[in-house]
């Protein structure tokens, strides 16, 4: 109960100190309320019939982030966690005591009747086949990012969770974050005018940052189960590396744009209520991580979004480089014609820079080229056609948003989807959703290595 009332406390303020501008339309309570009812909801006493029990599929890093998240979910409990390599398995018994159930095969843990929901955590190769196994099985499912591993995987996974009925959500974090909504509601409002251009950085300078895991000194083929690793795989011999590192091999993995770009697009398709867009370009290199890894470590792409009814078109930018000067830096610049909004993890930066109602006259301009006589001729007419108030920028205030101090989107994600899983009510990041995202990510790494455009269908969700 003193974490709710902290966190309510906290997601009061949104409204009362967050929002630095009074004289906008903005300082409403909108984002705050929303946040508000949920954590009242869970005030509420959770009844044995209310509760959650899950199992975790996949107990690494990021299961290991994704279980202590759901945790802090009230009504959530553990009922059992699966992974191929033992030393998790011990690891596992170790955080939760010998009682707990654990095992390397994904199916048996599916076959557990008092698991409600699974969190599938593993490398991106398994992960469209234990989420159709699970839905089949009657299980809520939270599936990391990148939903599927290839396209063509899309369209069976968005079947699966249509015919379950059960809740299907994707592990992008950002599109339940505070900081997002109140980008989007900045957006919608036309507070930067006509969006033109969207540039997204998700840079770091580590060697964890590039996925050099601590491989165990116990690594090998047996502690690895290796043959059920590959099964989702062509054969392959064993390699520590692409079981430990996996997301930098094509093998198991999809590389900085399963990893990262997913993040980058799916956030800036929440802002932006983007289907997506129709063509996409990347290139990339090997710049400092030469490792053995088979997917750049720097990469860009280049996506051009069409105009629909819910945003002009704009030309998207994706950066991802793992040996970056700047330290590391995760930034979204949606660029418009009267201002840019910057969103730097759940913090929010809106400048205005408006032209004048003028057109331009002067300065760097060919009239200094011309005769005095034509330059004061002119001067004279323009002076005569425009104010002095209209020949100057007008002036708007910036907006400047940020979230409380020990605000977590992940944990915002994870609330989210239990909310969906108790009440039946729609998550924001479905299977339809999570594809649109993975799509032109994986899309990425296609014309990476084919060095060609890929056209894509945002609407029938189709390559051309």
């Amino acid at each position: 109960m003193e974490d709710n009332n902290s966190r309510r406390k906290f997601l009061q303020q949104i409204g009362a100190t967050s929002l630095l501008v009074a004289s906008t339309p903005f300082s409403s309570f909108a984002t705050s309320i929303k946040a508000e009812e949920r954590i009242l909801f869970y005030d509420k006493k959770i009844s044995s019939n209310d509760k959650i029990r899950i199992g975790v599929i996949g107990y690494g890093v990021q299961g290991h982030f994704d279980l202590n998240t759901a945790l802090k979910v009230p009504g959530v409990e553990l009922a059992g966690i699966c992974d191929l390599y033992q030393g998790r398995l011990i690891n596992a018994k170790e955080q939760f005591g010998e009682s707990l159930y654990t095992t390397n095969n994904y199916k048996d843990l599916l076959d557990r009747k008092d698991i409600d929901a699974v969190l599938i955590c593993t490398t991106d190769v398994w992960h469209a086949r234990i989420t159709i196994d699970a839905l089949a099985k009657g299980k809520h499912v939270y599936c990391e990012k990148p939903m599927v591993y290839k396209i063509s995987e899309g369209y069976s996974v968005m079947d699966a969770a249509k015919t379950s009925g059960k809740v299907l959500q994707v592990g992008s974090q950002r599109v339940s974050s505070i900081g997002y909504l109140k980008a989007k509601e900045l957006l919608v409002a036309g507070e930067i005018g006509e969006l033109n251009m969207v540039n997204a950085v998700y840079d770091r300078q580590s060697s964890i940052g590039a996925w050099e895991y601590t491989i165990p000194k116990d690594a090998n083929a047996m502690t690895t189960n290796w043959d059920k690793f590959i099964e989702a795989t062509e054969k392959m011999e064993y390699d520590a590396k692409k079981f430990f590192w996996w997301r930098a091999f094509k093998e198991v993995g999809t590389g900085v744009a399963g990893d990262l770009f997913i993040h980058l697009l799916s956030g800036s398709h929440l802002i932006t209520n983007s289907k997506g867009p129709e063509s996409i370009f990347s290139t990339g290199q090997f710049s400092y991580w030469k490792d053995g890894r088979n997917l750049p470590d720097v990469m860009s792409g280049v996506l051009q979004y069409p105009k629909t009814k819910e945003h002009a078109a704009f030309l998207m930018t994706l950066q991802v480089n793992f040996i970056s000067g700047t330290g590391g830096q995760e930034i979204i610049k949606f660029i418009g014609s009267e201002g840019v909004i910057e969103v730097n993890g759940n913090n929010i930066t809106l400048k205005h820079s408006l032209m004048p109602e003028a057109p331009g006259f002067g300065g760097y301009d060919s009239l200094f080229t011309f005769s005095k006589s034509m330059q004061e001729e002119m001067q004279k007419d323009y002076n005569a056609k425009w104010t002095s108030e209209q020949q100057k920028r007008k002036i708007k205030d910036d907006i400047i948003f940020k979230a409380p101090e020990g605000y977590d989107d992940h944990l915002d994600h994870f609330t989210n989807f239990f909310d969906s899983v108790r009440t039946g009510k729609p998550v924001i990041e479905d299977a339809e959703f999570g594809f649109r995202a993975a799509a032109p990510a994986l899309s990425c790494n296609k014309s990476y290595f084919s060095k060609e455009i890929i056209h894509w269908d945002p609407v029938k969700m189709k390559l051309k």
